[in-house]
């Protein structure tokens, strides 16, 4: 099979890349999904209480409308919106399923990029645009013993309908966006709940909204639906002020508001310590729930801090780290995903057989978190220092299609249709962002967190406002390429 453009993934990237080949013309491009179904994150995380955090008209695409229940909305909404996006853009016929990339390799003479897939097939395509996503990678912790417990484990990512928590003895392990979604959702059906937290998170109450039938209708309304998209826009946007120029601002918009919401909610002095955080707010992803903080002062439920962790597994549950004996019937890994040093998470061979994983070994790195040198005509969605922390991650996904339609429609017009970012250029970039870095929350904020690469720099976020992102890569520049 030979194609012009392989996108590789089908979540909301690999819907707004394809889409975009629709707009611009192209035809001769398949969208490869490693699944069972397409759909992406909202269609692979099934755990109770999967809900998006950001408001729901501004996580969605800027030229398809829905008429949202919800202000923030649920899994299955969510759901339903991917469905009216693959039926609006008839994407399926373009779908192709259980179709894991194992290898892709770059050759140079014929000017085109091999992928090789699981079952061994093969496809040549003039253009790559990776859109696996940063949460798609679980990430499981290696614990002392953990191939002796005989109950059942999950990930939150690999939730499906035969999980059954009703009145089991449940272990769940982490206290991030997930776990705080999770378990206001089942410690009411559970026997009892042991929260292991290493790392409390600031939380602050979750402001949703249920539209009316008459708004609701308003949502169809292009015009409107624009207005209250660039509305919730600015209003989110203004937080970057907070989390990278001025640290009273953010202590006036954030923290104030987050110690008091955790006093007003946890009376017990003991508990209320376990959940006060030792970095500044923002530094780790803020947690956004009315139910987490009333769930864990239950009676069923018991909360372990990192002075409590765990020792080992044994058959029949966990030793904590202070000697207590749990027997649980399941353990829920809602442990995150591996989102800064395993953005591919299979070989990339480029020009001169060099591997992108080897590139990257220092730290992940592109320009315009996009492209690198010395693997021409590749794009990775979200890639390096794409994340946003303050506003909605489509946003960003749609800017980074602004730069990479200009440069397939720029290489398009040469003789051999390859474009390639130079060296200097993307080191150039590259030195900017974690120079900018340096004056955000997320570098100097006092946490660990999963925004950091193993090299100790912050991968996952661009430091900054996001329409700066956005005229970045609207602004393409032939003189940063290789055009060919």
């Amino acid at each position: 099979m030979k194609l012009d453009i392989a996108i590789i993934g089908s979540g909301f990237g690999g819907q707004i890349a394809a889409i975009n080949c629709l707009k611009q013309g192209y035809t001769s491009f398949k969208i490869f999904e490693r699944r069972d179904f397409s759909g992406g994150t909202w269609r692979q995380n099934a755990y109770p209480g999967a809900a998006v955090d950001v408001q729901s008209p501004l996580y969605s695409l800027a030229d398809v409308p829905y008429d949202w229940t919800e202000m923030f909305a649920k899994r299955d909404e969510l759901c339903a919106y991917t469905d009216h996006i693959f039926k609006t853009f008839s994407l399926d016929e373009y779908v192709e399923l259980n179709a894991t990339v194992s290898e892709m390799h770059w050759h140079d003479n014929e000017k085109y990029w091999q992928l090789t897939f699981a079952d061994g097939k093969q496809v040549e395509a003039k253009f790559v645009i990776n859109a696996t996503g940063p949460l798609s990678h679980p990430n499981t912790p290696a614990f002392k013993d953990l191939e002796k417990y005989q109950g059942h484990t999950i990930h939150s990512s690999q939730w499906n309908s035969s999980v059954d928590v009703k009145n089991k003895r449940v272990a769940i392990i982490g206290s991030g966006a997930s776990a705080a979604q999770i378990i206001p959702e089942i410690a009411e059906h559970v026997a009892h709940l042991n929260v292991f937290q290493r790392t409390p998170h600031w939380v602050l109450p979750r402001p949703d909204y249920t539209f009316k039938p008459w708004q609701r209708t308003l949502l169809r309304k292009p015009l409107f639906y624009k207005l209250l998209r660039w509305s919730l826009y600015w209003a989110l946007e203004i937080r970057i002020l907070g989390f990278k120029y001025s640290r009273a601002m953010l202590e006036i918009l954030a923290g104030k508001k987050a110690r008091k919401y955790l006093q007003s909610q946890i009376k017990d002095d003991n508990m209320r310590r376990k959940l006060t955080p030792d970095f500044i707010i923002g530094c780790k992803r803020v947690i956004v729930s009315s139910t987490l903080y009333p769930t864990l002062c239950r009676d069923n439920v018991t909360l372990f801090d990192k002075h409590q962790g765990i020792e080992r597994f044994t058959q029949d549950g966990i030793i904590t780290q202070d000697g207590q004996q749990l027997d649980v019937d399941l353990v829920i890994f809602a442990t995150g995903f591996n989102a800064t040093d395993g953005l591919v998470d299979y070989p990339v061979h480029g020009k001169n057989n060099t591997l992108l994983q080897r590139f990257w070994d220092a730290y992940p790195r592109a320009y315009l978190g996009t492209t690198m040198p010395d693997f021409p005509n590749l794009f990775i969605v979200t890639g390096p220092n794409t994340g946003i922390g303050h506003t909605s991650a489509l946003f960003v996904i749609e800017s980074q299609m602004k730069y990479i339609f200009k440069a397939i429609a720029a290489a398009k017009n040469t003789e051999h249709q390859t474009i390639e970012v130079k060296a200097q250029a993307e080191a150039r970039y590259t030195e900017n962002i974690h120079k900018q870095m340096i004056r955000t929350v997320w570098h100097y904020g006092g946490c660990n967190s999963w925004y950091k690469s193993k090299s100790g720099k912050v991968i996952a976020i661009f430091p900054g406002f996001s329409f700066t992102f956005r005229l970045m890569a609207s602004w393409f520049k032939p003189q940063d390429h290789h055009i060919q």
